[in-house]
């Protein structure tokens, strides 16, 4: 099903270029320290799973960390046309399996940048043939996608990253070190907010009836994937999307079956923080407020509460995502001519209040004031070297565990994706038990853990 050759484009020299080249400096480690292994100054073969949107971005920042992209697969092939231009010498495929299953030898490492509901698919059928994976947020579309998928990077021990970038940054360590030196007292609730979906894309809307024709350059069956089949549908008629598309190639996140909407747009960005700094694990419980809406989609609003226990000498947190055009109450402390930002981050200890803007970016002290009069402590936790190129260097045997690897991503997922079944019960108090993997006393909401694939496709 693969389509190979070499296309018309930019050389991959010509693509890289001089400033990209020298940002792709390498750390070398003695082979004794690396177990006998390669040295990381190896060459990382690495295979690519949908080039569109962010897509284009990851293939940019894992080449300009000296990978070498000798695969591509998309299902649309206009994009796998225009990425196959920036990288001629890789071999093009509309099908991720037949690009595994024939180069598999030539393939060390696999980008995955498709829309969630293929995530787990693709990621896992590279990690059970022990390549290292980079796989964009959110993680997976269903919380058992997230276990299994987990799992399955431990047992195969390959070097993994999930796509929250701010992960790697400098501010996401700097609030950790305010927050864990007692600038703020015992943190016992955070508040976290985005933007998404309001002019993002729609949401909360009965799916149409109509249908229109697959263009000729889309494989609309590889594109559904796992997922149930439905005809494709191109644009909105009518109504106030008129004209924007309804799946493909973009607008697919705010549908049940294709997405997980504004929470798994933004919160592994935006709650990021929560998990690192207060080092969450599972909630015991999550209940959901939204309005009604079709159940083939994401309501237009939300705001949900998880319950973590206490852990060590941290007491019980509550955590609130807000979307849809919510956010918490002001801080009392933020001062009258400043805006809280359109996503953000808001922890509240018992002796003052930190708040950030998204992307896991740093949480100031309020008001700021505090923060200027507040000496900063000292710099504890180890920075990063960036969060493409830990999980290259990584993949090429450095001794670097990348941050947001899947032992820590995947149990981050499971928790936030909890919120999107309680979006189904709006007003209960769904109670998890993390171990049995189930929501104690409805087995209605357990059931929506995961779905049947369709034929022809397994986790």
């Amino acid at each position: 099903m693969g389509a190979s050759g070499r296309r018309s484009g930019v050389s991959r020299r010509e693509f890289l270029g001089g400033a990209a080249a020298a940002a792709a400096g390498l750390v070398i480690l003695p082979r004794h320290v690396l177990g006998g292994e390669a040295a990381p100054s190896a060459q990382l073969n690495v295979a690519k799973v949908g080039c569109g949107g962010m897509g284009g971005g990851d293939l940019k920042a894992v080449a300009e960390c000296g990978a070498r992209f000798v695969a591509l697969c998309d299902v649309d092939e206009n994009t796998l046309r225009g990425a196959a231009g920036n990288f001629p010498e890789a071999k093009c495929f509309r099908d991720f399996r037949a690009m595994l299953d024939e180069m598999e030898k030539e393939i060390d490492a696999v980008v995955v940048s498709t829309p969630d509901l293929m995530h787990a698919a693709a990621s896992m059928y590279a990690v059970t043939r022990g390549k290292h994976v980079y796989c964009q947020k959110p993680l997976t579309r269903t919380v058992r996608e997230a276990r299994l998928l987990t799992e399955a990077a431990r047992k195969h021990k390959v070097a993994t990253q999930m796509g929250n970038q701010g992960h790697g940054g400098e501010g996401l360590r700097a609030t950790a070190e305010y927050v864990r030196a007692g600038a703020i007292g015992t943190v016992k609730e955070v508040h976290v907010w985005s933007d998404r979906p309001v002019n993002w894309w729609p949401q909360g809307l009965a799916r149409p009836t109509y249908t229109d024709p697959v263009p000729k350059h889309l494989d609309w069956n590889l594109w559904l994937g796992p997922a149930a089949e439905v005809p494709f549908i191109d644009k909105w008629r009518d109504g106030p999307f008129k004209d924007k598309a309804i799946y493909h190639p973009s607008n697919w996140r705010g549908w049940w079956d294709f997405g997980a909407g504004a929470l798994g747009d933004m919160a592994c960005h935006n709650m990021d923080p929560a998990f690192y700094v207060l080092d969450l694990d599972a909630p015991t419980s999550v209940k959901a407020e939204c309005p009604e809406c079709d159940p083939a989609t994401f309501p237009v609003w939300s705001v949900i509460e998880w319950e973590f226990p206490a852990k060590g000498d941290r007491p019980a947190v509550r955590v609130f995502w807000h979307d849809g055009g919510k956010q918490p109450p002001r801080p009392e402390e933020l001062e009258a001519d400043r805006k809280m930002e359109d996503n953000g981050c808001l922890f509240i200890g018992d002796k003052g209040k930190m708040m950030g803007g998204g992307w896991a970016g740093f949480c100031r002290l309020l008001p700021e004031s505090k923060m200027k009069e507040t000496t900063a402590p000292p710099k504890t936790l180890p920075r990063s070297i960036g969060h493409y190129k830990e999980w290259v260097e990584a993949a090429k045997g450095a001794a670097i565990v990348p941050g947001s690897n899947f032992e820590y991503s995947g149990p981050m997922t499971e928790a936030i994706l909890l919120g999107n079944i309680a979006l189904r019960f709006p007003g209960k108090t769904l109670q998890w038990d993390a171990a049995k993997m189930a929501f104690t006393g409805n087995a209605e909401a357990t059931k929506l853990l995961h779905y049947e694939y369709r034929k022809g496709w397994t986790l």
